[in-house]
């Protein structure tokens, strides 16, 4: 009978970093007693199961409106669609009223979430081995391992208490190309960060497409947090900015609609020659590695997300106010839980910065934070988090926790943060304070 040993298999397979979203997304199962804050799961208090065949419905009664005949209607949602996508018009018209990003319909790939969006920009950008993904660091697990699985070398670069400075991305870029490499693509959240919050201000965003432009590389531009911002503070997206076709944007609707739906999207409005002078959209001609990776995204998922986005005149922004503020709500309520719990001036050791929207935070805690003490808080304090050195991309973290707050109601809230300073002040006590191999990072002023 057919055995493999471990060390056989794809690198990115063997690595156990790889188990990081595994770990992240089944602690909640391990631990069903548990308060989790360690996931980014959206909130689901607002399904209902009747929007489904309400959505699907208005897609189809659209199609009509637009001329569409009844026989291409039943094809298009009975049978393989379009590799690209069904709903580009209706996507392209979202990001022009939501984002000022203004792109025809042929710049976008509709995907099977974030993660095919990266893989399939990844896949078509990076040629060489001697190709470098420059990175956020910490980042969002999902970068690293779609790169790690197309044998994509990363190289973080930490970000400070604005996100990242691109004079550090600039000489960064410099020192990978005197090692005779090339940076190909740089990865950023630059909206509240995934994990650690941070938003780039946006002298900085407009340097850093300076930066690109200088250094000869792509930026991708990930934003599934931005129509989530307070009222008056959203920043404009790289991409609305980018007068360069630098921004290849990617985008998800799994925070803004429904996670279950795994649809996400491309926008990659750069020009491509082929060989027979034909001109096309990088969407276009990665649709490629589409089709090899995925054949099609779900028409019915495409169908439900559409009449969605027709339903609300294309204005997802002003559709997801509700649902904001009630992220906005769990991020006051988990700042004002830490301030009762570990009062300024206090000698508790533990510090956290403050976001001012998304659905993370980091906490600094006076022990080593990895799996052991994670679990420990899991099964005896009834309280989970993610370490954050699952996060960083050249080591750190060791005594940080990111706090997922987004799926959890106040009142839980207020209770798992309870929990949560129970176990900090026993594992001070019970010597889980090992020197850390790097030291922790500073708070910076006007953090608690």
């Amino acid at each position: 009978m057919l055995s493999f040993d471990l060390a056989s298999l794809h690198a990115g397979i063997v690595d156990p970093e790889m188990d990081s979203m595994r770990i992240l997304s089944e602690t909640a199962l391990r631990f069903p007693d548990a308060l989790s804050f360690s996931s980014g799961a959206p909130y689901d208090g607002n399904h209902d199961l009747s929007a489904l065949t309400f959505y699907i419905d208005r897609y189809i009664k659209h199609l009509r409106e637009r001329g569409v005949p009844e026989a291409r209607i039943t094809r298009l949602l009975f049978q393989y669609g379009p590799v690209n996508g069904l709903i580009q018009d209706e996507v392209a018209l979202m990001l022009k009223r939501d984002e000022d990003i203004d792109v025809p319909a042929e710049a976008i790939m509709i995907t099977h979430g974030f993660q095919e969006a990266a893989l399939v920009a990844l896949r078509g950008l990076f040629t060489s081995p001697d190709d470098v993904l420059l990175a956020v660091s910490p980042a969002y697990v999902g970068i690293r391992g779609a790169a790690r699985m197309l044998d994509i070398p990363v190289r973080g670069v930490a970000e400070g208490p604005e996100g990242l400075d691109p004079q550090t991305v600039a000489e960064t870029a410099r020192a990978v190309r005197a090692e005779g490499k090339r940076v190909a693509a740089l990865y950023l959240v630059p909206d509240f960060n995934n994990p650690s919050g941070t938003v780039l201000p946006r002298a900085a965003r407009q340097r850093l497409l300076d930066v690109a432009a200088e250094e000869d590389f792509v930026v991708l531009e990930d934003n599934p947090y931005g129509l989530f911002a307070r009222d008056g503070e959203s920043q404009p997206t790289l991409k609305s900015l980018d007068t360069r076709r630098r921004v290849v944007y990617l985008g998800s609707f799994a925070k803004s609609a429904f996670p279950g739906a795994r649809l996400g999207y491309l926008v990659a409005d750069q020009e491509v020659t082929e060989p027979s002078g034909t001109v096309r959209t990088l969407a276009q001609t990665l649709s490629k590695a589409k089709a090899m990776f995925t054949v099609g995204s779900s028409t019915l998922s495409q169908a439900v997300i559409g009449g969605y986005l027709v339903e609300h005149d294309h204005d997802l922004r002003s559709a997801t106010r509700e649902l904001a503020a009630v992220y906005l709500e769990r991020l006051d309520t988990v700042l004002a839980a830490l301030d009762e719990h570990f009062p300024a001036g206090g000698d508790h050791g533990v510090a956290w910065n403050t976001p001012r929207g998304g659905f993370f935070l980091t906490l600094t805690v006076p022990f080593t934070a990895d799996l052991a003490a994670m679990e420990r808080s899991a099964r005896d304090y009834g309280v989970s988090w993610a370490p954050m050195t699952m996060f960083h991309l050249d080591g750190g973290g060791e005594r940080e926790i990111r706090l997922g707050f987004s799926n959890l109601a106040p009142d839980a809230i207020r209770e798992g943060i309870a929990r949560l300073a129970r176990f900090v002040t026993d594992a001070s006590k019970d010597g889980a304070t090992t020197t850390p191999k790097h030291p922790a990072p500073e708070i910076p002023e006007g953090q608690a």
